[in-house]
């Protein structure tokens, strides 16, 4: 039986939250990283929602690959799932992605429904800032959540000049 892959473009690459095997730099072509989902749990709240990242159509989104053995598929993914689907504003899809060796695999990942009430599209980088100042979730600030994932992306050798934006101006 073949190990499951999970692909993480957010919290995902410095805050897995489950047990892997190995984890290596990857490609998913065909969506890219946006902070352009309304959190009403983890980042925000009904009242005052923050922002998150979500995987929308277009482009491409270098992120983090994470390969689960087999024996831990099951808990991984009612993990993941329990954390990602808490109010259906993202689609679980399996996606060929590309590991960083050229290594072609099928991962899990989580797209943001564009139908859905939180998909907030486009933002712009004042707005972006402004919410993610005052926003806080059951996870914690959104504060911390936007400058980690930043952090973390820098570290793997990629730029986000919007995102360095916003992350400027909180």
């Amino acid at each position: 039986m073949n190990d499951l892959w999970v692909f993480g473009y957010g919290s995902l690459i410095w805050r897995p939250g489950f047990v892997f095997e190995e984890r290596a730099k990857a490609r998913l072509a065909g969506y890219h990283r946006s902070l352009c989902v309304r959190s009403h749990v983890h980042r925000g709240t009904p009242e005052r929602p923050g922002l998150v990242f979500g995987l929308d159509r277009g482009g491409s989104c270098v992120g983090m690959a994470f390969r689960v053995r087999h024996d831990d598929q099951a808990a991984v993914l009612a993990y993941l799932r329990g954390r990602e689907l808490v109010t259906n504003v993202y689609r679980e899809v399996t996606a060929s992605v590309r590991l960083i060796d050229g290594r072609p695999v099928r991962a899990v990942a989580f797209v943001v429904d564009r139908g859905h009430s939180q998909y907030a599209g486009t933002v712009s980088v004042e707005h972006a800032a402004e919410v993610v100042a005052r926003a806080h979730g059951q996870s914690g600030a959104n504060v911390d959540y936007v400058r980690s994932s930043l952090t973390e992306i820098q570290a793997m050798g990629l730029r986000d000049p919007w995102l360095e934006a916003v992350v400027a101006r909180l």
